[in-house]
């Protein structure tokens, strides 16, 4: 089919019309296209930002549990009066309530030197663990006087008492009517440990 001069210049302005809604079209589609990607790429971006922050929070969390732990057995020891130096009067005072109080007819003791027992790294110092050995020697009239007295000592505090050994022998002594004579003698070698946080001390 042949179209003339005229209808062609008829044609001309519903073409170039045609033209720019087709341009206008792809121009659409390719926009819409660039803000479908520009949205996933935000989207990707906003998943690896929750993920470290999803990760920062446990970590966090972490942290504060283990702080939180280690708190808790901070308050613990430092109820038992077993944080920093030795506390010798207060061994002394409490081995002379025990004495008195359940009636130990002979009970003899000698605390010897400090020594470090391991250190501990630490951050920002190191924590020492100290031993002072006790050696006890005290009359029984049964073996139960002896886990009294252990009993007692633990419960008093102001350090851990680790008890390295204990040997009850007998006296051979016989029982007699006038008095009570004490049959058996124990001797004991105790740790008396105590811990020294050297972060606490600065």
């Amino acid at each position: 089919m042949t179209l003339t001069r005229e209808e062609l210049r008829k044609l001309l302005l519903p073409g170039l019309a045609a033209l720019a809604l087709a341009a206008a079209g792809a121009g659409m589609v390719w926009g819409a296209q660039q803000s479908v990607r520009s949205a996933e790429l935000r989207l990707a971006a906003a998943e690896v930002d929750r993920k470290e922050s999803t990760e920062r929070l446990t970590r966090i969390a972490e942290e504060e549990r283990e702080v939180k732990e280690k708190l808790d057995v901070y308050q613990q020891l430092k109820q038992l009066n077993i944080l920093g130096e030795e506390h010798r009067l207060e061994w002394a005072d409490a081995i002379t309530r025990i004495r008195n109080q359940r009636e130990l007819l002979d009970l003899r003791y000698r605390v010897d030197r400090q020594k470090l027992l391991v250190s501990a790294p630490g951050k920002p110092a190191n924590v020492d663990f100290y031993a002072s050995t006790m050696k006890v020697e005290l009359a029984l009239l049964h073996e139960e006087d002896l886990l009294r007295f252990l009993a007692d000592l633990r419960a008093s505090g102001n350090a851990y008492y680790s008890v390295k050994q204990c040997v009850i022998t007998r006296t051979g002594q016989a029982a007699t009517g006038a008095s009570i004579v004490p049959r058996l003698r124990a001797g004991c070698e105790i740790d008396l440990i105590t811990i020294i946080d050297r972060a606490a001390k600065r």
